[in-house]
């Protein structure tokens, strides 16, 4: 059986978050293409997890069997987040931009995942995995934009993803979700339905296909 591991971090609910509404046609699409999948949802707004402390740092670094009473309790957290990430086909990860980056639950989350020599660099249990990144954001950022070169996510997950864990990245960019709610970007209106219609389509077509891969590969 495939297993998508679902991993949300906006703190708005499904009615007031792009990411989360754009991720939920991913997931559907998924499921439709592969019913009998299993779905790990982690919403991160919820059900935080444990900001990285020293004992959990340092025992990433020792052989379990050695771990101090401090170190495994510490370390507990991360191990069963490492190995649900490591259990997944594919994953998909709601990442709004909050102050130009992204949530600090997600920066946790990954802080936890990330455990050089296992997970990262070298001979990475994750590499090659598929991980699709819902990076919305309130206003636009691309080239030619009076904020181009402000975006922080796209650039620090394509580095966590991609370049440490050797994991496929693929973004979908939901952009100018602020313009149903700020007066001042009212003209911004139509380009902000066309790029939210794109990223539901495309969030469709790519769990559906994802949902293929996962499942014959299963």
């Amino acid at each position: 059986m495939a297993t998508l591991l679902h991993i949300d971090s906006s703190v708005l609910p499904v009615s007031g978050s792009a990411s989360r509404q754009v991720a939920e046609t991913f997931r559907q699409a998924w499921l439709e293409q592969h019913p009998q999948g299993r779905i790990v949802h982690r919403d991160l707004a919820v059900s935080p997890v444990s900001h990285i402390d020293a004992a959990a740092q340092h025992a990433g670094y020792v052989d379990p069997a050695a771990h101090t009473a401090e170190q495994a309790a510490a370390f507990a957290e991360r191990r069963e987040l490492i190995e649900e990430l490591e259990a997944a086909d594919a994953v998909l990860v709601g990442a709004p931009m909050y102050n130009l980056s992204v949530p600090s639950s997600l920066k946790a989350w990954i802080d936890n995942v990330v455990l050089m020599g296992r997970t990262a660099m070298g001979e990475a249990t994750v590499a090659g995995k598929p991980v699709t990144v819902i990076a919305s954001r309130g206003g636009a950022y691309g080239p030619g934009t009076p904020r181009d070169g402000f975006d922080y996510v796209q650039n620090f997950l394509d580095g966590v993803f991609g370049m440490m864990l050797g994991m496929e990245v693929d973004f979908i960019v939901p952009e100018l979700t602020g313009a149903p709610v700020d007066p001042k970007m009212a003209d911004l209106l139509p380009l902000f339905e066309a790029s939210r219609m794109r990223a539901h389509n495309q969030a469709a077509l790519r769990g559906k296909g994802l949902a293929v891969r996962s499942a014959e590969a299963a």
